[in-house]
């Protein structure tokens, strides 16, 4: 098991309907589709890591690498907290 902590970039967004919502993105992965939306800070978060989880997944069965300067990897299980 490994983990795998990326930077990600919240910003506020305005959806088509005119509400205000995030955009959540990590810049170095953008290209592979890491960018997501919601309605809020956190649930923009929340989807970017399930986003995250499905590019990584296919890198690996890929056996393509992750960009280094996008991430940091540990051996270990980690826990990150973001409030």
């Amino acid at each position: 098991m490994k983990s795998y902590t990326f930077r990600a970039v919240v910003e506020e967004d305005t959806f088509p309907d005119g509400s205000v919502g995030y955009f959540a993105y990590v810049p170095e992965l953008e290209h592979l589709g890491a960018a997501t939306q919601g309605k809020t800070p956190s649930e923009s978060l929340k989807n970017l890591q399930e986003v995250l989880e499905m590019i990584i997944e296919e890198l690996i069965e890929e056996k393509q690498s992750i960009p280094a300067e996008a991430v940091k990897v540990s051996d270990e299980p980690l826990v990150t907290v973001t409030l």
